[in-house]
């Protein structure tokens, strides 16, 4: 079973070759002007993130008109719509559109919503050449207004040089408060597109390290893993979660986990 594979981008919805998951799941999906794709969200719950362009839904008996406006994943903010499970519905592009499709098991009885960017918290993670910006879109923390039954999902952009998700860390056990099971996903962009990244994923059966190029995806049902930009260029990756509750709770790397004590140091001296 592979744990990293390249994901197509031709026109419609792309779904995964293959996926060690046993709850979260990804599709690709891409619409021309008018193109409208139609699916039931059957006993999963989908945070459809607009990673690019603007598109109508049509939820249930709920229509949400002109949704998204970035260019791209590296031009600001993002639009998401939250589709509740037992829900069929309808995506048509609004020009070219380009949208992430995550989801993972549910029985939340809510209504679907919108996320603008204006509910989207930002930030720094990290200090030095570890540090990465992020976007948290749907997360149990400073949210409560945004229901979800298992998903939690954000994105980071690591910069020219730098680490990502550093030190290395894993939540495959329930052991709270001190580690928390959560499958998660990686999906990969990379700016300029002719580049390259690399991330390392290492589980008690792999310790491996692959090439990032736009759209890849990193699937890990456990294990630690992180990520490195090439020089001169900026790695994106959509990240979602999803387990048995929506706390977090993760275990760094024994081998490296001081380097992220050291954060605090590195920013008083200006890193």
């Amino acid at each position: 079973m592979a744990y990293f594979v390249p994901v197509s981008t031709e026109n419609g919805a792309n779904k995964l070759t293959e996926n060690p998951c046993d709850l979260l799941d990804f599709q690709l999906l891409n619409l021309t002007d008018g193109q409208t794709h139609t699916s039931a969200s059957g006993d999963r719950e989908i945070l459809a993130v607009l990673l690019g362009g603007k598109a109508n839904f049509v939820i249930g008996e709920q229509t949400f008109t002109q949704v998204g406006g970035r260019s791209s994943v590296f031009s600001g903010k993002p639009h998401a719509v939250y589709i509740p499970c037992n829900t069929d519905f309808a995506i048509t592009g609004v020009g070219s559109v380009q949208i992430g499709l995550c989801s993972a098991p549910s029985d939340l009885d809510t209504a679907p919503y919108v996320i603008t960017p204006d509910d989207v918290t930002d930030g720094v993670w990290g200090a030095a050449n570890f540090t990465r910006n992020f976007h948290q879109i749907l997360t149990a923390t400073g949210q409560p207004h945004l229901p979800a039954a298992r998903l939690i999902v954000g994105e980071t952009f690591t910069p020219s040089g730098n680490w990502s998700t550093y030190p290395p860390h894993k939540h495959e056990r329930e052991d709270l408060p001190n580690e928390a099971f959560h499958e998660e996903m990686y999906y990969f962009k990379v700016n300029p597109g002719d580049g390259f990244g690399l991330t390392r994923f290492q589980n008690d059966k792999v310790n491996d390290s692959y090439v990032i190029n736009d759209s890849s995806i990193l699937m890990m049902p456990d294990g630690y893993h992180t990520v490195v930009s090439a020089p001169g260029y900026t790695t994106y990756y959509l990240w979602f979660l999803a387990g048995n509750h929506r706390v977090q709770a993760v275990v760094s790397d024994p081998n490296v986990g001081w380097v992220g004590r050291t954060v605090g140091m590195l920013r008083e001296l200006g890193h």
